[in-house]
């Protein structure tokens, strides 16, 4: 499996490009099969920036707990009605299987054959004489088996439940045995023995089998033609030929036909309890058209590998993708407080640095490595830079910021300038989205003295279309808190040209009327020269709840 680089969940420009970038560089260094991911669509400002850096957006993948189709093998065995042990056996041995799914024509699964039920083709009622010689096959299928040559062919490929004999005996022993069955059914084994041969045609057998590639006199042959007698020549001893000839037998009767088979886009944890509950050797998996996609065995569903993860531009779990409780962390790459709940078994690599964004660290990472990025990798960084620090406004900014961007603007071959501008005057939530996508689009949930709550923000030129649609937002983060259980909801909307916000909250509680700041309306407060929400609002409303 894949390591996916990932963002934390309803990703900004910096979790989409630090996600991109990062995937890039551990591609070209330690990790080939990295892939960049994200558990959310890219906002339009992202979507400008991938657009101008051509560069795809990441895989959308919103879940991480593995699915049975991403666990399941896909070289893929089979058998089907009609095949006969040896070829089934054959296609088992070479993959190392012991059981195989059995298809039909549309690879619809419709049994499943293991070795252990293909040996009752060989071990029958030895008590009744007739039963234990029965083969249900066809005189092609036995040539196939035999890789040997027809010298007379007599509807070769009708299926008969045929007789097998050895005449190994004298000839008069084996003509009053041989007519103990019925002769159109028999099937008579012998070597170069003439005595054997011309009784067995003479009675009209189904077929003669010559073993050790004896040549047949071609009065013989005449015989048999005459008499509608197939025969067929063998390269094998009599006792390899018989062996073979057993191994005919069409799989049809052994098949188990009361299978289990598992949905493809089944969750691993769905499969579990009934592969648990089922003595099945292998579990056919299947597509949403119900054909063949895949096959699992027990050990994939009980003890399936855990995915790998790295987490950019977060380090909480509760901002995780879905099931990354349940993945392996592998690195995280961030520039946001330490949080809780991340936990693992082995020693990972851990980078968090106080910087305005996390493209700042992953271009360190770049010039660590002596390597330069392409210019749609280095616009992708600048991207997350001019995002995340409002193009080095925001109290975020350090040092390391400027002097990164510097470094990529060489790189990116154009005006970061005209391109921030240009950046910030694109894509207005307030413009583009309802109010409730608004809430969704940037919105990270965070527990500070037992409280748990959220905060989205928006960046904005001026609040114009804010007062326009207060009272909607208001509503939405009302029932964005109602439906995630929060204590409260928060909307910062920040003006990137006077570099201050508004905050706008689901409810006050008491703990807000320790806040310094002006009290425009309900539940809303102008925050001047407030515009992160990392180092300048979650600090004041944990310590507002403290």
């Amino acid at each position: 499996m894949s390591v996916l680089v990932f963002g934390h969940r309803n990703p900004d420009t910096d979790a989409i490009c630090s996600a991109l970038a990062y995937a890039d560089l551990l591609r070209r260094t330690s990790r080939p099969d990295a892939v960049a991911a994200c558990c959310g669509p890219p906002n339009e400002r992202t979507e400008f920036a991938l657009a101008r850096a051509g560069v795809a957006a990441p895989r959308l993948v919103m879940d991480v707990r593995p699915q049975v189709e991403d666990v399941c093998r896909r070289d893929l065995v089979t058998a089907s009605f009609g095949d006969t042990f040896h070829e089934a056996y054959e296609r088992m041995r070479k993959g190392d299987l012991r059981a195989i799914p059995v298809v039909d024509a549309d690879r619809r699964v419709v049994g499943v054959l293991s070795i252990l039920t293909m040996m009752e083709l060989f071990f029958t009622d030895a008590a009744d004489s007739t039963k234990a010689r029965a083969v249900a096959t066809s005189l092609e299928k036995i040539r196939e088996v035999l890789g040997g040559t027809f010298r007379n062919a007599v509807d070769p490929g009708r299926a008969d439940e045929v007789l097998v004999m050895v005449g190994s005996m004298s000839a008069e022993g084996f003509t009053e045995r041989m007519r103990r069955y019925p002769l159109e059914r028999l099937v008579v084994v012998c070597g170069d023995r003439p005595s054997i041969q011309l009784p067995a045609i003479d009675a009209g057998v189904r077929a003669l089998v010559i073993t050790g590639g004896f040549p047949l006199a071609a009065e013989v042959v005449e015989i048999a033609k005459a008499k509608r007698v197939s025969i067929i020549s063998s390269p094998f001893d009599t006792v390899n030929t018989t062996l073979r000839i057993k191994s005919a037998q069409f799989i049809d009767p052994v098949v188990e036909r009361d299978v289990v088979a598992l949905p493809g886009k089944w969750s691993v944890a769905e499969a579990r309890g009934v592969v648990e509950r089922s003595a099945q050797p292998v579990f056919p998996v299947v597509g949403d058209d119900g054909r063949l996609a895949g096959l699992a065995f027990r050990t994939d569903i009980v003890s399936p590998p855990r995915p790998q993860l790295v987490l950019v531009d977060h380090n909480e779990l509760a901002q995780a993708v879905h099931g990354a409780d349940e993945a392996e962390i592998v690195e995280v790459l961030d520039h946001h407080r330490l949080g809780g709940g991340l936990k693992s078994t082995q020693p990972i690599r851990f980078v968090m640095e106080p910087v305005g964004s996390t493209c700042t660290l992953v271009a360190r990472q770049f010039r660590a490595a002596g390597l330069e990025p392409a210019p749609g990798i280095a616009l992708c960084m600048a991207s997350g830079i001019i995002s995340d620090t409002l193009h080095l406004r925001s109290p975020t900014t350090t040092d390391v910021d400027r002097e990164v961007l510097a470094w990529l603007g060489g790189l990116c071959g154009g005006n970061l300038e005209a391109y921030a501008k240009e950046f910030f005057e694109l894509g207005s939530a307030l413009r583009s989205k309802g109010p409730a996508d608004v809430i969704r689009e940037d919105c990270k949930e965070f527990t500070e003295h037992g409280v748990r709550f959220s905060i989205s923000q928006i960046e904005e030129t001026g609040f114009d279309l804010f007062w326009e649609k207060k009272e909607e937002l208001r509503s939405a983060l009302e029932a964005f808190a109602e439906r995630q259980r929060l204590e409260f909801a928060a909307l910062l909307v920040t003006d990137v040209v006077s570099n201050g916000s508004l905050l706008l909250l689901s409810k006050e509680s008491e703990a807000f009327e320790g806040i310094n700041y002006p009290r425009l309306d309900r539940s809303l407060y102008a925050l001047e020269n407030v515009v992160s929400r990392k180092k300048q609002l979650l600090p004041l409303i944990s310590q507002l709840l403290s």
